[in-house]
């Protein structure tokens, strides 16, 4: 079993910053490429960014130039630093994963989200 747990969301203002944290735990043999998602009220979950198990990076336009995304494979974490964060970034964010487990085959796994709002 895999399991992703988030942290770090909450209320900020405008401008400000927000650090979340993904640490995925289980039997994992493997994992490939980490990921950010959010979903906005009334709104698709869309991609924020992503990095590959060697540290290739993607971000959607609309965070580029402000949000960071790194790795720790050692601790099986993944991190989002966001800065000068906007209302429009309010969402529940979802990290993702590409895993292969000691059994089975790769698979994608998520975490229960955080909520994350940012206030003018």
């Amino acid at each position: 079993q895999v399991q992703l747990v988030e942290s770090g969301g909450g209320l900020v203002q405008a401008g400000g910053s927000l650090r979340l944290s993904c640490a995925a735990s289980g039997s994992i043999l493997r994992i490939n490429a980490m990921g950010w998602y959010r979903q906005a009220p009334g709104k698709q979950r869309e991609l924020v960014t992503t990095i590959s198990s060697g540290g290739t990076t993607n971000y959607a336009d609309s965070v580029k130039g402000r949000f960071t995304i790194s790795r720790d494979n050692a601790k099986n974490t993944v991190y989002l630093q966001m800065n000068s964060l906007k209302p429009e970034d309010t969402a529940v964010y979802y990290c993702n994963a590409q895993v292969k487990p000691e059994w089975g085959r790769i698979s994608d796994y998520w975490g229960q989200g955080t909520q994350v709002t940012v206030s003018s």
